[in-house]
């Protein structure tokens, strides 16, 4: 089984093809808000490292993921200054919102589920970028093809992190957040953003 095929299995649902629509009428937005989702990918990945700090593997993995995603929002911005989109300030969409409501508030439940949900996210992103790459230009689908291995290591990398921290099964918590994720991905949604729900405004 590859990254992709095991991500579709950890995730409860597809994207929904009205959300597909949705991002190729508003490709403007869709960079952009992708610009401000690898920014936020880096800046929690660097709060992980603040705050855990006598956590060797993961200070190691984020610090790794934090570049990475620094340099998938360059890239981003390289694309959207070639194409004349302006990076402004977007509102966030309300998904990570939603997922980190569910998030325990002591420890270690609450690294554990951070973590989780940090899984979700990565894996969200992946089967966004594969279903999107087929209708996009060739360069834009080059790019998010590209992303795609990077994607699903950051996955791997907060699952395993979520699992070795736990020192015990996780799929009871994996499981409350995956009905929250789906909910969120299927629900509608007055707004489109890289990681919005079904989009009202086009049904």
């Amino acid at each position: 089984m590859d990254a992709l095929d095991e991500i579709k299995g950890f995730l409860a649902c597809e994207t929904p093809d009205l959300w597909i629509q949705a991002a190729l009428a508003n490709q403007d937005i869709l960079l952009i808000d992708h610009a401000h989702c690898e920014k936020k990918a880096a800046s929690t990945a660097m709060r992980l490292m603040f705050r855990y700090v006598d956590r060797v593997d993961l200070l190691n993995k984020m610090s790794r993921l934090a570049r990475e995603e620094l340099i998938h929002f360059e890239q981003v911005l390289a694309i959207m200054q070639e194409r004349g989109v302006v990076y402004t300030h977007l509102s966030s969409a309300r998904y990570a919102g939603g997922m980190l409501k569910k998030v325990r508030t002591y420890e270690p439940g609450h690294l554990i589920d951070l973590l989780i949900v940090g899984a979700f996210i990565e894996a969200r992103s992946c089967e966004r970028f594969a279903k999107l790459a087929p209708f996009l230009d060739d360069e834009l689908a080059k790019f998010y093809r590209s992303l795609l291995k990077s994607e699903g290591r950051h996955y791997q990398d907060y699952l395993g992190l979520a699992e070795e921290y736990a020192g015990e099964p996780i799929e009871d918590r994996i499981q409350v957040f995956r009905e929250v994720e789906q909910n969120l991905v299927e629900s509608g949604d007055d707004e489109f953003r890289f990681h919005s729900g079904k989009p009202t405004f086009m049904a």
